[in-house]
């Protein structure tokens, strides 16, 4: 059997759009779950933690920074056949203030680590969806600001060019699915269907299943 590692933030632990108590979508409707589901002969490792950045810590939420907790997750997992990374919303909040650029480079810090686990055909890097025009508001998210939509605008193009430079694969999910409007940043229902067909489709076209 094979195994694929899902490596993400709330949006792959699967939050509930709007939820304040951080209420969490059952399995069988999270999109690793429906994935999982269409890939029976490979085993779906889930790895979201909500507020996970690519490089950044939160000091008032320790272990949120992804490329630190990699090596662990993928010493646990090892052997894996094939990955699945989709981190950068988090890192566009305004108490990291930083370009998509840097993000960008945090992203690539997390590819290092993968490609010492995995073969870098087998990796699939995902840009988030994107944060909607009013995500800031203080009944959304207001650890959120104007800028921060702007630089998650920008993450396609950036991770896109990146995919290209080191060969991984790519995927856009902004492409597929835009964020529910009662939080402007997390997929509901119909969103984790959409887009775990959007993967299972590019992992199939890899040959990761």
């Amino acid at each position: 059997m094979k195994t694929v590692l899902a490596y993400g933030d709330s949006n792959t632990w699967g939050m509930v759009p709007g939820s304040k108590s951080g209420e969490r979508y059952p399995w069988e409707i999270r999109w690793t779950g429906i994935l999982q589901e269409k890939c029976p002969s490979v085993r779906i490792i889930e790895e979201g933690l909500c507020g996970r950045t690519t490089a950044f810590e939160d000091d008032l939420r320790p272990g949120r920074k992804g490329v630190a907790a990699l090596p662990m997750i993928l010493d646990s997992h090892h052997p894996l056949d094939g990955a699945i990374l989709m981190l950068g919303t988090n890192d566009c909040k305004s108490i990291y203030s930083v370009s998509a650029e840097t993000i960008g480079k945090g992203i690539q810090l997390c590819l290092d680590k993968m490609e010492r686990y995995v073969p870098v055909q087998n990796i699939l890097l995902v840009s988030p969806i994107l944060l909607q025009e009013d995500v800031w508001l203080p009944e959304k998210d207001p650890e959120f600001s104007r800028q921060s939509v702007v630089t998650c605008h920008r993450l396609k193009e950036v991770y896109s060019a990146i995919a290209r430079q080191r060969q991984t694969s790519f995927l856009a999910a902004s492409d597929y699915v835009l964020a529910n409007d009662a939080d402007g940043e997390h997929m509901d229902e119909e969103g984790h269907r959409v887009f775990a067909m959007a993967v299972y489709g590019k992992i199939k076209e890899l040959g990761m299943i």
